[in-house]
């Protein structure tokens, strides 16, 4: 049997999946995709509902370190399929892209559908085939692939198999982590999946609960030293919800605040709610007579402070506290707030955790089961939102592929 007659099986039909069967398609094997879901790519079409945000436009250096401790590991793949390289893919598929203000690289329609209707056209005009509503459940004694489908049971061949199945996050789009026991049961090192990209749980007044769930807090930095000494310090949007704070600064460091939970039991971070302004030009402003206008609204004059941000203050501080403007000033430039738990990781945009890289080879083929390669969200990485995710689900799905197709040769 020649290389180009053996059958590959990919199982997972979102980013890195489908960029593996482009690797694999391209490079003429026969490509059967395979996914529990009725249609492909559900949650990146979810995640591109407010804005496809496809990868970031900042230099390397940056861009690469915003993974972590697994940058290691990613590090090689990133450079072979980078930002520039997305976006020349992304061009290939008739998608233009544009660096919006933040650095973040958007496609100009600022849609996910356009761009997935014209990946998956160009996969099946180069021959591969989709199975949808196909739920993996392992392997069978010899070997074959088994998956459940309209209330049966069915066995496929095939030589070489590729991993997507994605994380723990947005179950209900398909990353429902059902294949966590079926590799646990091969010994394949698997960490736990936590949230990533989450909110936070905050022990918010009633009253507060009540009255500003939903509204954003623009314009705050926000600062954060775990107890193991790590640091945090960004501006940005946050916002406020019934349960505690969510939103891009607070999913910026939710890796260190998960883990600071995790060995302390709580995280303690501080918001400056005016970071504009340094404390001496707070504290003149305050001391300015106030008249006959209400505290309230005398902030609100001279700090420019909306309601939301008034009513953080009046959470961290007493009655009488409020009137102490050196106190005052201090808070407006460090307010704490002590984050108790993440959300579920039902909730979490994305998952941390999953197939160790130390289960894998260089080219993501798990070493105790030869043939088959893991892609994607399931393997143990995570990264901020900002395009971030997405561009590492491609590379992975990329060298996954590339992997594939070396070992496929080796087997010719």
């Amino acid at each position: 049997m020649t290389c180009s007659t053996k059958s590959v099986a990919i199982i997972g039909a979102g980013p890195a999946g489908l960029m593996a069967a482009e690797v694999l398609s391209q490079a003429g094997m026969k490509v059967d995709v395979y996914d529990a879901m009725p249609s492909a790519g559900r949650k990146f079409l979810m995640a591109g509902k407010g804005g496809m945000n496809i990868t970031h436009a900042e230099a390397f250096e940056p861009f690469v370190a915003r993974y972590g401790s697994r940058r290691i590991e990613l590090e090689p793949m990133l450079l072979e399929f980078s930002p520039a390289a997305l976006r020349a893919w992304a061009l290939g598929l008739g998608i233009e892209t544009f660096v919006g203000s933040s650095g973040r690289v958007f496609p100009t329609e600022m849609k996910a559908a356009p761009l997935l209707r014209a990946w998956l056209h160009r996969l099946r005009e180069s021959g591969v085939q989709f199975h949808m509503r196909h739920r993996w459940l392992g392997w069978t004694d010899v070997n074959l692939l088994r998956f459940a489908h309209n209330d049966a049971e069915i066995a496929v061949v095939a030589d070489v198999v590729i991993l997507a199945l994605g994380g723990g996050s947005w179950p209900q789009l398909g990353s429902n982590a059902a294949w966590l026991p079926v590799l646990q049961q091969l010994s394949v090192e698997v960490a736990p999946l936590q949230p990533a990209n989450c909110g936070f749980e905050v022990a918010w007044s009633a009253f507060f609960r009540d009255k500003f769930a939903g509204i954003p807090i623009k314009a705050v930095r926000l600062d954060f030293s775990s107890t193991q000494d790590n640091k945090f310090s960004q501006a940005g949007e946050l916002m406020l919800t019934k349960y505690g704070l969510e939103g891009g600064l607070i999913y910026a460091c939710s890796a260190m605040l998960r883990d600071e939970i995790s060995l302390s039991g709580s995280a303690l971070i501080y918001l400056d709610l005016s970071p504009d302004r340094d404390l001496s030009d707070i504290l003149s402003r305050l001391s300015k007579p106030r008249g006959k206008a209400s505290l309230s609204n005398h902030l609100r004059k001279c700090l420019n402070l909306d309601a939301a941000k008034l009513a953080l203050l009046r959470e961290a501080l007493s009655a009488e506290q409020m009137h102490d403007s050196k106190l005052l000033g201090n808070t407006l430039k460090a307010l704490p707030i002590k984050l108790l738990a993440t959300r579920p990781l039902v909730e979490a945009i994305s998952s941390a955790g999953g197939v160790s890289f130390l289960a894998c080879d260089e080219h993501l083929m798990l070493k105790n089961r030869p043939g088959v390669f893991c892609a994607g969200e399931m393997l143990d990485w995570e990264a901020p939102t900002g395009g971030y995710l997405l561009t590492a689900c491609l590379a992975t799905g990329r060298a996954a592929g590339l992997g594939a197709l070396d070992w496929l040769k080796q087997q010719a």
